[in-house]
């Protein structure tokens, strides 16, 4: 297997994670699935079941809040669902955004050091207007940033639109 990286970015619900997981079984009949969320409550674990329940039996579940790395897949192909959430367990409103960015380009760049066809689903937060509220301007950035980042080491770009796939790189 030769290491590619897919970048599948886009609004809240413009199909992002249904490419994603359909792109992944093109790729390999037993993909990974990589969970980025923190779960803090019943009504989210429950979603997350459900999630589970209906990608099948032939998925590798992980759960992992920051640290990718950790996780030995090579060989494989594994999907990063989402790097919004896994972004949101690096942030501290009172750490600066460049420490911030550097710790999760450090561990991107570990993780995908692997030889493996990752998949990251992304969220493009920044299309919108800007927020009065400071925090989400500062969280808005971090991503922006990181996700520039995740796009240049990128074999491809996909940016999905209403649901249709528009290849911006590769």
């Amino acid at each position: 297997m030769m290491k590619k990286i897919i970048l599948i970015t886009g609004g809240q619900r413009s199909g992002k994670s249904s490419r994603a997981e359909q792109l992944a079984l093109e790729l390999s009949d037993h993909p990974v699935y990589m969970a980025t969320a923190h779960v803090w409550d019943d009504e989210f674990a429950e979603r997350v079941r459900r999630h589970q329940e209906r990608r099948g039996p032939q998925w590798t579940n992980i759960e992992e809040e920051r640290e990718l790395s950790r996780h030995d897949v090579t060989g494989r192909v594994v999907l990063v669902d989402c790097c919004t959430l896994w972004a949101t367990n690096y942030f501290n409103d009172k750490e600066e955004i460049d420490v911030m960015l550097e710790q999760l380009k450090a561990e991107f760049d570990r993780f995908t050091s692997q030889d493996a066809t990752f998949i990251f689903v992304t969220n493009e937060i920044g299309m919108g207007g800007v927020s009065a509220n400071a925090l989400q301007r500062r969280f808005t950035d971090l991503m922006g940033w990181l996700n520039q980042y995740i796009a240049s080491k990128a074999d491809e770009v996909i940016l999905m639109v209403s649901g249709i796939a528009v290849k911006i790189k590769g």
